[in-house]
């Protein structure tokens, strides 16, 4: 990279303050904004991380000229319109997951980043772990062969009440949205972005939320996926990968923080489960490279995959029953 630094923006005060924790670690970028819906919020987010720019709406941020690129981290029902207001100004931008509520979302997002040729990406931040990408790697060197089965978990126990954002509708809650997809995703790195058939059950809260997914993709070629997902249920946050030569093996498939390979004949290959950086800088950075590389889009985790895998999750919440309240 060059000498230049990055200036960011964030919109939200709350998940987004490990980003900024992790920023500093990070010698081309600084935070130099925030934006809330509350100027008392803004104001206190700023006076922790000595902030410049506190601002009560996110057109304000999205028109400051000492903002170069924006992590948007509100509430998922408003990433699609937050994110299109940073575009529209001409700034990148790196969207916290779930990137949008549904697919049409996603495609419209996209669609201006291309109109305005501005950076646009999602920020599902294992996809950047040093061990998620030499998952990719071993999958690309065809290390286990054909990828015949993925099996993947995520799943949280948390006390049901329904003004959550876990169960709170308005707030587009579900364990779905909120963590299945990491478990998707895993399953695209290896199997692809589309599936040729989707199955799914589910059991929902009082709310219409739902609590437990499970999903079965089949893919072109015969490959299977088993995904879950929850929110009232620990699982054990476990992925596995089945190629024809041998399989790898993931402690936390979504977290990726260690990985096994396992070859038949030969001794395990592993990545310890080590994170030298703020996991979350992972992701700025590669903001950062790709902006600094005039591209508009990552070719780590490109709009063609976040939009499969809303399709696939819209897919899901239909056979359920989940249906978001309008507006």
């Amino acid at each position: 990279m060059s000498d230049r630094i990055f200036r960011w923006g964030i919109i939200g005060t709350g998940y987004a303050k490990e980003f900024a924790k992790g920023i500093p670690a990070l010698p081309n970028a600084k935070v130099v904004a925030v934006a809330s819906r509350s100027q008392e919020r803004a104001d206190a987010f700023g006076r922790e991380f000595n902030l410049p720019h506190c601002h009560d709406s996110v057109e304000a941020l999205a028109a400051n000229p000492e903002v170069d690129v924006v992590y948007v981290a509100s509430s998922p029902r408003y990433h699609a319109e937050h994110a299109m207001a940073c575009l529209r100004h001409g700034k990148g931008v790196l969207v916290e997951k779930p990137f949008s509520i549904d697919a049409a979302e996603a495609e419209a997002v996209y669609a201006l980043a291309r109109e305005k040729n501005t950076f646009c990406m999602e920020g599902l931040w294992s996809r950047f772990l040093p061990a998620t990408r030499q998952i990719a790697a071993w999958l690309a060197e065809g290390r286990i062969g054909t990828v015949r089965q993925v099996m993947a978990d995520f799943g949280f126990c948390t006390p049901y009440d329904p003004k959550k954002r876990h169960f709170d509708m308005e707030q587009r809650g579900g364990c779905l949205l909120d963590v299945g997809c990491y478990s998707l995703a895993f399953t695209a790195m290896a199997l692809g972005q589309v599936p040729e058939a989707i199955s799914a059950q589910a059991m929902l809260c009082p709310t219409g939320a739902d609590e437990q997914t499970a999903m079965v993709l089949k893919y072109p070629g015969g490959g299977l996926a088993l995904i879950s997902a929850a929110n009232r249920t620990r699982t054990p946050h476990r992925g596995s990968i089945m190629g024809t030569l041998g399989r790898i093996e993931v402690d936390g498939p979504t977290w990726a923080h260690g990985a096994t390979l396992l070859i038949e004949g030969e001794p395990p290959l592993v990545v310890e489960p080590k994170i030298p950086l703020p996991a979350g800088t992972y992701q700025a950075t590669e903001t950062m490279r790709c902006i600094e590389a005039g591209l508009i889009e990552s070719p780590i985790l490109p709009a063609a995959e976040v939009i499969a895998r809303m399709r696939i999750m819209d897919e899901v919440r239909r056979q359920i029953g989940v249906v978001y309240p309008k507006g």
